[in-house]
């Protein structure tokens, strides 16, 4: 009996050293993970999009290795140069028309030459808004430099939260130049990387990580055509007319038709105050004719992006629009991407479960005649 005693307090103080054992080394781990999370965040947006950038440029560089002779470093540094150069043409295009806009809207706002006429008395008899309207006005038409400083805190928190869009709008344009160029070095071991990817998959899903997979590249280059792509064809087309037609900031309306196209809004909000002016200050015929070129560029989207969105997926393209529209939302531009992968996954798990449900239900059993 002592033997057994002892035997099982030696099993028992063993069983308590290596719970402990245990324990040191999950928080071990635990401590590990997370010290490679902080490190790694600063570029976590910037792999996403080296990532996004291969996966849906890959195709390109495919071709261009064939064109090239199999040589794929040299096909790599044309394509890297090729979308520094879409990107860095365009950005510069709009910081010259930026700053030509600022120094347009500087010579009408200057105090000096700036003559603001008397408010029309009808304007005292707007509800809520009309005499405190009328009274700023009046003190602008009498002494602009009053009402500038009766206003001057509200500019200033308008002024910094637009320096502050600026900012960001820089640092991401930063970021995805380098993503582009970190892009350039994952094109050749792209495939070695997706196998590895693959592999992971299996781990996690046996039966359906191949095709997670796949389904994860086919979403990303569906996005890019149905959502990037046609918005880029479609601000291309609008900034054509904006320009022909002589619109004053036909560059910024240019890139405010593809933001909106982006964000899955529209280009509406640009494109019909556009015809609007055109009507107003162009000859009959002129707005005629820019009217007809504008109302089917409004529209291109809503015809080629289902065509476009529902080639090589079999998730719904409302799926996928919700999943665009939810991920930019939340996430920035990186989510309009994200977004519809996540959907795209959830959804084809969700479809899985419900048919192998409904295939593993008894059936019910017919009676048999005697």
């Amino acid at each position: 009996m002592p033997e057994q005693d002892n035997q099982k307090m030696t099993e028992a103080r063993g069983a308590q050293a290596y719970s402990l054992d245990s324990i040191i080394r999950l928080c071990a781990i635990a401590a590990l993970v997370y010290w490679s999370i902080v490190l790694i965040q600063p570029f976590l947006t910037i792999g996403a999009w080296s990532v996004i950038l291969t996966v849906a440029l890959y195709p390109a560089y495919d071709w261009l290795v064939v064109r090239l002779g199999g040589r794929r470093r040299i096909a790599a540094a044309v394509l890297t140069c090729f979308c520094l150069a879409i990107v860095i043409g365009p950005a510069l295009w709009l910081i010259l028309a930026i700053i030509d806009s600022l120094g347009l809207i500087s010579e009408w706002f200057d105090p000096k030459s700036l003559l603001v006429p008397p408010p029309p008395a009808r304007l005292q008899t707007w509800p809520l808004i009309g005499e405190p309207a009328y009274q700023f006005w009046t003190l602008a038409s009498a002494n602009l430099d009053a009402a500038f400083a009766k206003i001057a805190p509200q500019l200033k928190s308008t002024a910094a939260g637009l320096l502050q869009v600026a900012a960001d709008a820089g640092a991401g344009a930063l970021r995805l130049f380098v993503a582009i160029v970190i892009a350039g070095f994952m094109f050749a071991p792209a495939p070695a990387m997706v196998e590895a990817t693959r592999r992971l998959a299996r781990r996690l899903s046996p039966d359906r990580g191949d095709k997670f997979v796949s389904m994860t590249g086919a979403t990303i280059r569906t996005v890019s055509r149905g959502v990037i792509g046609i918005s880029a064809l479609q601000a291309v087309l609008a900034g054509i007319g904006f320009t022909l037609a002589g619109i004053p900031g036909a560059t910024l309306l240019t890139s405010a038709t593809l933001l909106l196209g982006i964000v899955q809004i529209g280009p509406s909000l640009v494109i019909l105050p556009a015809i609007l002016w055109a009507w107003m200050s162009m000859e009959t015929l002129h707005a005629l004719l820019f009217t007809l070129y504008m109302v089917p560029v409004n529209f291109i989207d809503n015809l080629l992006k289902p065509l476009v969105m529902t080639r090589g997926l079999s998730t719904p393209i409302l799926v996928i629009l919700i999943g665009v529209i939810g991920g930019m939302i939340a996430y920035g531009v990186t989510g309009l991407f994200l977004g519809p992968i996540i959907l795209a996954v959830t959804w084809d798990l969700f479809s899985s479960w419900t048919h192998s449900e409904g295939s593993n239900s008894p059936q019910p059993s017919l009676p048999t005649q005697r």
